[in-house]
């Protein structure tokens, strides 16, 4: 597994090279240009005051939702907007007809509210089945897209804390275990009127892990089967097949390599159905929590398959999942 992330990560210095270059130098990009009139100098006329320059105005709608399958956007609603969020994720397909390729298998699902109370910032919260999942999040754009700066950039955070109940303390020591946060930059460039792409690098922290204690020299040593923090990155793609349907693209790749049990990647694929006030997505992924961090850091579903230690795993461990999101403006 650490052989599959090493070469990963050559992979996405190369991909992440290309994006910035396209992000910043593509002359297909898309932006307002304004155009200045020829105005024809008379010496016996009135001299005419120079007119302000125009403000540039941020390209819009690089993105239909402030989310992709599992990937969050830079997206971010005007003031006064309140959004609810509706995610599910079916069981796994591997079972086939069995339970019906997953969708009468074990499910997750999250609600969640959010409301942006001033220009460019968004908060709110959620709550997931699986672990009783409590998180609140933040999302601020920094930069928009316009005629004078290449790409959006947005920053997202959010707090998670487990709510299950701890029978004898045998899943938490402590109640500070309990506890996720996760830190991203997204940047983002809408190409055209079709196609809107962003890459995404992320931090995401836990604050406990497991391990077990082994003998060195007549002194115990604490072997951590994981790290506290993981690092990823992301990348998230919109293109639209006719004005309210779009093909959307979601990849995150951990970067990190833990001593055991490291995160799988996660490949989602699905359409996306959009009207001025409501965004439906169907679609394929390999995530099963409806958490950023929690996704990142515990994957256990591999995409793609791979060996380890001689060993051959298979791939193609998807959940069949939707999103739907509503939005009110006040």
């Amino acid at each position: 597994m650490k052989n599959f992330i090493h070469k990963t990560r050559r992979t996405l210095l190369s991909g992440v090279c290309l994006l910035f270059a396209m992000f910043v130098f593509s002359s297909a990009g898309y932006a307002q240009d304004s155009t200045a009139a020829a105005t024809h100098h008379d010496s016996t006329a009135a001299p005419v005051e120079p007119e302000a320059p125009a403000k540039p105005r941020p390209v819009k709608n690089t993105f239909a939702s402030g989310q992709v399958i599992d990937g969050q956007t830079v997206m971010v609603p005007v003031k006064g907007t309140l959004e609810a969020d509706i995610q599910h994720r079916f069981g796994s397909v591997q079972n086939g007809y069995q339970d019906l390729w997953g969708i009468y298998g074990i499910a997750n699902i999250r609600f969640g509210f959010l409301y942006t109370p001033i220009d460019n910032l968004q908060i709110g919260f959620g709550l997931a089945k699986v672990n009783m999942l409590w998180d609140g999040s933040a999302k601020y754009a920094i930069w928009k897209q316009s005629s004078e700066f290449p790409v959006s950039l947005t920053y997202y955070g959010n707090i998670a804390v487990k709510t299950v109940k701890n029978p004898d303390n045998v899943l938490f020591k402590y109640e500070s275990e309990r506890w996720s946060f996760f830190n991203q930059l997204l940047i983002a460039r809408k190409i055209n009127e079709k196609l809107s792409v962003q890459i995404g690098f992320s931090i995401s922290h836990q604050n406990s892990v497991p391990g077990y204690y082994t003998k060195v020299d007549s002194s115990n040593v604490v072997f951590k089967e994981q790290k506290f923090n993981m690092y990823s990155f992301s990348f998230v793609m919109r293109y639209k097949l006719t004005e309210g349907t779009s093909f959307i693209f979601d990849y995150e790749q951990p970067l990190t390599a833990w001593a055991t049990d490291n995160p799988h990647p996660n490949f989602g694929f699905g359409l996306e159905f959009n009207t001025s006030g409501h965004t439906f997505q169907l679609f394929a992924d390999n995530f099963t929590f409806l958490n950023t961090q929690q996704n990142a850091m515990y994957n256990a579903n591999n995409p793609f398959g791979y060996t380890d230690n001689g060993v051959k795993y298979p791939g193609g461990q998807f959940h069949i999942g939707f999103n739907i999101t509503r939005l009110w403006n006040f």
